[in-house]
């Protein structure tokens, strides 16, 4: 049985140090460039350095999320920090783009590059195209099904990752708008405004039907059956977290270190009620196991809070204008942070508080404790434990102890007339460091085995530890503190060295071939409904139609439109629109959808290269920048690119496996957020699409900047050709 890799999330140094001790294999970190979590500390350029430094001291990868997509005027500057981490040694980078993709691989042929879950890759196919773009690893969607996994591996050579724990999007990764549409804070750019923890009412045509923070996931856990991953053959169980405390990452990646060795070695894991509750005291919006183990889709959301849910400790049985008094479930002290929760919740930290008139620093189960208090808080109310001060102690000593060591076998020889030597093995490493003087007898004082053992034992805070110490010292010798300290000293930096070298990158040409394509100005429809069609009759050169409609059209110019959540692919029609990258493995003309956020001209020029006809661009693009696209795409390769623009429509916003209306059961469904915006909603069965409240509608033309066709979405009763 294969041990998969943990992979832990680290957002600072601090995190990084927590992370180690915890037990991870690797650790995935963000610059303050590039990276899908902007909104992180992130690590500076001497930090990334450290950090790399660091880990791999500990026998530890570092991989760097250089995951957001990346517009054309960026391609620089990106391509200089890519040089940069290779200098550094990174190990892989997670990246989504396309063409940065393309631009990297071509570039750093041997670098390794993880597909990150941004990518939207849920299926077989864009496993295997993944691989050949030179991927070495994906990062699949959340939503893709244990057997789904199982399957794959079964069937590709590709490593494979998958989230284990943390935060959960309610959207397909990669394939949520909301934030972009609403404040241009784009989740593909790493600044994402979590529309979906938002308070939300569902309504339809008649009435409200609900509300909450309809959108907003339990966090995932999977602790106990993380053997079911390791029986699928997953290479890689990745923690989420970048923007959590380091107490929070060492004690969920030591948590799954244990689960992980428990089933190799015994075949089981148990985990103890007593490890959930202090997990939960930590960080959780309740937990799921999500759809990869087929959670119910009604018990995936929690809709109550959208934040640290915190622990139940006890409740309010009295209050007066000035003070109330709380039966205590569970011990609390001084520093804890405390929630009230009623009409209106009421959160503080807990710094005075009284037993029986007596002020203390402490309570247990059991006790009544009384405090002051300004708020109106209700009799009854429940007392939630947000922050336990003991614990974050017991974490943080746990976490300087550093008791993760590196074990190594070492081999000192002292002898007369003979140059001090030690001999340090470590895996597959083995040093032999001399120091230019010899050994004579001693004249008064005889260093004795106990006096050498007691110097080479100083290995302070580096990262070795002996698992064997052999020591060949000649009798009635004098050797010097100072020199057995050199030796010890000055012997681990050249095994630091050693260890840390890594064979340099080479640097290729970046060179691809792509098809010249004539100027021309066209335009596509894509109907949504059959009402849509029969009441927009234009001139038109293509009608992207969905499967649900496909049949009922006849119309020489449709071509199917396919899901962007799709297993099986149609392989008896000429052309095919497709929204994710397992169908560019289709035989068909492929058109691309905007759901691969293409944004620069170096994955147009990826896409054309193959094959594909059509690549529309995507929705985060402005007119300039569409511009710059094109005119850097025609002086790079002399060749003109088939673009198509999506001038009207209503966005697809979130698509989400995640389904209100399996939930409720009703028609015509609509959020509305607290600014009264409705945001209608579309019933696919196996998927939900959430529009956003208003139409994109753009007047600029795009002819005269290049692109070859514009595209109108339709939707009977909302638009029209405008």
């Amino acid at each position: 049985m294969k041990k998969p890799e943990l992979l832990a999330p680290v957002g600072n140094m601090e995190c990084l140090k927590a992370a180690i001790e915890g037990g991870c294999d690797a650790v995935y970190l963000g610059g303050h460039m590039f990276g899908a979590r902007n909104y992180a500390l992130n690590f500076s350029y001497e930090e990334i350095k450290e950090a790399i430094i660091y880990a791999h001291l500990y026998d530890v990868k570092v991989y760097v999320t250089t995951n957001t997509i990346v517009y054309e005027d960026e391609v620089d500057t990106f391509m200089s920090y890519v040089d940069y981490l290779v200098s550094c040694n990174v190990d892989a980078l997670i990246m989504q783009d396309l063409g940065m993709i393309d631009l990297v691989h071509k570039t750093y042929p041997d670098l390794e590059i993880h597909a990150s879950t941004q990518m939207h890759i849920h299926n077989l196919d864009g496993v295997i195209m993944a691989e050949k773009l030179g991927i070495k690893r994906v990062v699949l969607a959340r939503e893709t099904s244990i057997e789904e996994i199982s399957s794959i591996k079964k069937k590709t050579n590709m490593a494979i990752e998958v989230f284990i724990h943390g935060a959960l999007c309610v959207s397909y990764s990669g394939q949520c708008y909301m934030s972009t549409l609403i404040g241009n804070r784009s989740g593909n750019r790493g600044t994402c405004a979590q529309c979906c923890r938002q308070f939300y009412m569902l309504q339809d045509d008649k009435q409200i039907i609900d509300e909450g923070y309809l959108l907003s996931t339990k966090d995932l856990n999977i602790l106990e059956n993380i053997g079911d991953l390791i029986d699928a053959g997953v290479d890689s169980l990745k923690i989420e977290g970048r923007m959590k405390r380091k107490e929070y990452v060492y004690f969920v990646t030591s948590l799954y270190r244990y689960a992980i060795d428990n089933y190799i070695s015994k075949g089981q894991v148990t985990i103890d009620e007593n490890s959930i509750y202090e997990l939960k005291k930590l960080f959780n919006r309740q937990f799921t196991k999500g759809f990869l183990f087929h959670e119910d889709n009604n018990n995936f959301i929690n809709n109550y809070r959208p934040n640290h849910m915190g622990v139940k400790v006890g409740k309010v049985i009295f209050k007066d204008k000035k003070r109330i008094k709380i039966l205590l479930d569970d011990d609390v002290q001084i520093g804890d942070g405390f929630r009230i929760i009623g009409k209106k919740d009421y959160g503080f930290n807990l710094n005075v508080f009284k037993i029986d008139k007596q002020i203390v620093k402490h309570a247990s189960k059991g006790d009544v404790i009384t405090l002051s208090i300004q708020d109106d808080v209700e009799l009854g109310s429940e007392v939630l434990k947000t922050t336990d001060s003991k614990q974050l102690e017991i974490l943080n000593n746990l976490i300087n102890q550093k008791k993760r060591k590196i074990l190594v076998d070492a081999k000192v020889i002292l002898k007369r007339k003979q140059k001090p030597c030690i001999i340090i093995k470590c895996n597959q490493n083995t040093i032999t460091y001399e120091l230019d003087s010899e050994l004579s007898l001693a004249k008064k004082h005889i260093t004795t085995k106990e006096d050498v053992l007691k110097q080479l034992n100083k290995l302070g805070d580096t990262v070795y530890c002996y698992q064997n110490l052999e020591l060949e010292l000649d009798d009635n010798l004098f050797i010097p503190v100072q020199l057995i300290n050199t030796l010890r000293r000055d012997g681990f930096k050249k095994l630091d060295f050693q260890r840390l070298q890594r064979k340099p990158l080479e640097k290729q040409t970046y060179q691809i071939v792509v098809p010249d394509f004539k100027v021309e100005n066209k335009v596509s429809v894509l109907v949504n409904d059959l009402e849509s069609y029969s009441e927009n009759k234009i001139n038109y050169d293509s009608l992207y139609v969905s499967p649900f409609l496909f049949k009922d059209i006849s119309d020489n110019r449709k071509i199917l439109k396919l899901p962007r959540v799709i297993h099986h692919y149609p392989s008896n029609l000429d052309y095919l629109m497709v929204g994710e990258i397992g169908g560019l493995n289709c035989k068909a003309n492929v058109i691309t959808d905007f759901s691969l956020n293409v944004v620069n001209s170096y994955a147009v020029a990826l896409l054309h290269s193959l094959h594909v006809s059509k690549i529309t661009l995507s929705y985060e693009l402005n007119y300039q920048q569409i511009k710059m696209l094109i005119d850097r795409y025609h002086k790079r390769y002399h060749k003109h690119p088939n673009i198509e623009v999506i001038v009207q429509t209503y966005p697809e916003a979130i698509i989400s496996k995640y389904n209100l209306y399996k939930k409720y059961h009703k028609q015509n469904l609509y959020l509305k957020d607290r600014f009264n915006n409705k945001y209608f909603l579309k019933d696919y069965g196996d998927y939900m699409l959430i529009y956003h409240y208003k139409p994109l509608i753009l007047r600029d033309n795009y002819y005269n900047i290049g692109v070859n066709s514009v595209r109108y979405d339709l939707f009977s009763g909302k638009m029209k050709i405008q």
